[in-house]
């Protein structure tokens, strides 16, 4: 293929191209007198269409603006199309605040910062704390807050305070900064937003009044408060995290419900005396004065993908109706933004405490009355992890006595195991011949399988309360305790690489639950084979026998996955507690209880006449119908 180069003949072609259109441009520019008739002429044009404007503004001119003394004689035209607008609030827009900005104050503990426009918090920081990352707390920041008032005015508009401007004031009263943001009608009619912000308190006094505004707001339409905010992360584990974020409030009286924990949720309640907006940790909490007659409660799960969704958690969203009485707004709460820690909340005596999920009925009553104050206690003078193994030392030596009733009841079934076995093949075809005679060698023995099982019943509700306690206890965060940095959080001694992750295990691996794992396989391990041992032999047996086996492997890989992303302070508990479980058990295997003396003591039992309680002589009579009915019916099967 013949290759293409540019000759001389071609250069100076497109030079001469080139100069002959930089000729005609400079040749077609207007002369000096050109352009200066063009300006007079638009001069002229704008003109016109500014009194052509004004015209038409007078024209449509339906109310005439309160106050303009501030606003300059020459704007007549602004004056106007604000009024046209805004109706009556036109005069807020023309105060020096209308441009805008920021109104900054703090105490000890609360960073804020006010939206001149809308007139509400658009930063909130807790000057204390800091997240995973070391980044400072914020729950409220970069547009994740809304608040606004919405309602109808007297000229037929709908106002929404969140697009108009507030003029600021910040003052003192005593040691407390009060932040003012009016939005004005005139000097002496406006709608205030009133904050009061005491030294070292996460409560502001928040006040929503009128003034003057009766023949402005039209009160026979609703007045209603738009409060929506998104969670912000702050834990390493989003998933985790927004696992105990949920919107709570407390409604007629002292109920206390949520919304949904893993979906979308909405709800209509009455009378609600305040609502939360709990990020795990962290809360966002409206106390009113007087409870809100009615409340709409939205709530959305923002965490469709962990891996994509990283930065909030969920969004909540609620409005709340305000009340216009003799022709004015007047509506005092207070607004908390700070930790979700009970020692704090307690301090307000709202019950806002309750925001924290301590566990249902008699698990948050263990939790509230037992587990908060000594934990409290312990670590008031003890490192975090060690006051987590000396609570579980008490918990377990408290519950010891459990534990040697589950034993005994055991050793008491194996010593009589030999003549349960010779019941059973004597009456291997009567079941009920045989299951009244174990019942009575057991009643006169002082044995039985129930009595061995209840005192494990009673373990349940220290476990589930346990559960509850940990993922929940504001002090154990980022508290550190040999490899863990955070008690609150898993621990990590390896991460995969970034994209893997293992089904329900997570991305890491962490020691905890591994050594809490081990420690369950060997407690199982042993207590199962007691089991076993004072189990009579019959039929299906070997069945049972099988899947208690299987029990002793499903239950450690059940903790090693579950708790693998759990707090490590909930593991560390459980390592510990199944030691020392083991430890117990080992004593009073070889220490407490002689099989001899409990043989000798069952011998003298057997021998005293034993009488039937109420219970013994219902199952007696329920066995027997059970056997005459069978009969009966074998017989009229055969006829």
């Amino acid at each position: 293929m013949e290759e293409k180069k540019l000759d001389l003949n071609s250069i100076i072609g497109f030079i001469l191209i080139f100069g002959i259109l930089i000729w005609i441009m400079y040749s077609q520019q207007p002369t000096p007198e050109e352009l200066e008739s063009q300006k007079q002429e638009e001069a002229a044009k704008i003109e016109a269409d500014k009194k052509a404007e004004a015209e038409k503004q007078k024209e449509t001119l339906v109310t005439t603006p309160k106050d303009f003394s501030n606003v300059p004689a020459n704007d007549s035209l602004q004056r106007i199309a604000l009024q046209n607008k805004l109706g009556s609030f036109a005069y807020a827009s023309t105060l020096p605040s209308a441009s805008g900005g920021e109104t900054v104050v703090e105490n000890e503990v609360l960073a804020l910062k006010f939206n001149n426009r809308g007139g509400h918090l658009s930063e909130v920081r807790l000057k204390q704390f800091v997240n995973y990352d070391k980044d400072p707390i914020y729950l409220v920041k970069d547009g994740n807050s809304s608040f606004n008032i919405n309602f109808g005015t007297t000229d037929n508009r709908t106002l929404n305070t969140k697009d108009q401007p507030f003029q600021s004031k910040v003052t003192k009263n005593g040691d407390n900064t009060v932040v003012s943001m009016k939005l004005k009608v005139s000097e002496t009619q406006f709608l205030e937003y009133r904050y009061e912000l005491k030294p070292n308190d996460y409560m502001i006094d928040f006040t929503i009044r009128s003034q003057g505004l009766d023949n402005v707001i039209n009160g026979s339409q609703d007045i209603n408060l738009d409060w929506t905010q998104k969670g912000y992360r702050h834990d390493k584990s989003i998933t985790y995290e927004n696992r105990y974020t949920r919107l709570t409030y407390q409604h007629e009286g002292d109920k206390i419900d949520k919304l949904s924990q893993l979906s979308d949720d909405e709800e209509i309640e009455a009378n609600v005396d305040w609502l939360s907006y709990r990020q795990h940790f962290f809360s966002s909490i409206l106390v009113p004065d007087a409870p809100f007659k009615t409340a709409s409660l939205i709530s959305k799960d923002l965490i469709e993908d962990a891996d994509v969704d990283t930065v909030y958690t969920k969004q909540y969203t609620s409005k709340l109706p305000l009340e216009f009485k003799a022709g004015e707004i007047n509506a005092p709460m207070g607004l908390y933004y700070g930790p979700t820690d009970s020692k704090v909340l307690k301090t307000y005596e709202k019950n806002l405490e309750e925001s924290i999920p301590f566990g249902w009925g008699i698990f948050g009553w263990i939790n509230k009355a037992i587990f908060i104050p000594l934990f409290g206690f312990l670590s008031s003078f003890l490192p975090y992890g060690l006051a987590i193994i000396v609570m579980t030392i008490l918990v377990k030596m408290l519950l010891s006595f459990v534990q040697y009733k589950q034993f005994l009841s055991q050793a008491k079934m194996k010593i009589l195991k030999p003549e349960l076995d010779a019941i059973r093949a004597k009456h291997k075809d009567n079941k009920l011949k045989a299951q009244q005679e174990t019942m009575a060698l057991q009643n006169k023995a002082g044995a039985s399988p129930l009595s061995g099982c209840l005192p494990g019943l009673m373990q349940i509700p220290v476990f589930y309360a346990l559960f509850m306690f940990f993922p929940t206890a504001f002090d154990l965060r980022q508290k550190s305790f040999l490899w863990v940095d955070d008690l609150s959080s898993y621990d990590i001694i390896y991460e995969f690489p970034p994209g893997f992750s293992i089904p329900l295990y997570g991305d890491h691996i962490s020691l905890f639950p591994i050594l809490a794992a081990i420690a369950i396989f060997f407690y199982m391990k042993m207590t199962t084979g007691q089991q076993m041992a004072s189990q009579p032999t019959q039929e299906g047996m070997p069945d049972m026998g099988k899947m208690m086996k299987y029990m002793i492997y499903f239950s450690p890989l059940l903790m090693l996955f579950f708790f693998n992303q759990y707090a490590s302070g909930l593991s560390l508990y459980y390592f510990i507690s199944n030691l020392i479980s083991i430890g117990i058990m080992l004593v009073i295997k070889n220490y407490i209880i002689d099989e001899e003396k409990v043989l000798a003591k069952i011998q003298v039992s057997k021998a005293k006449p034993k009488k039937e309680n109420r219970f013994q002589r219902k199952m007696k009579e329920m066995m027997e119908q059970a056997e005459q009915q069978k009969q009966a019916q074998q017989k009229k099967n055969k006829k």
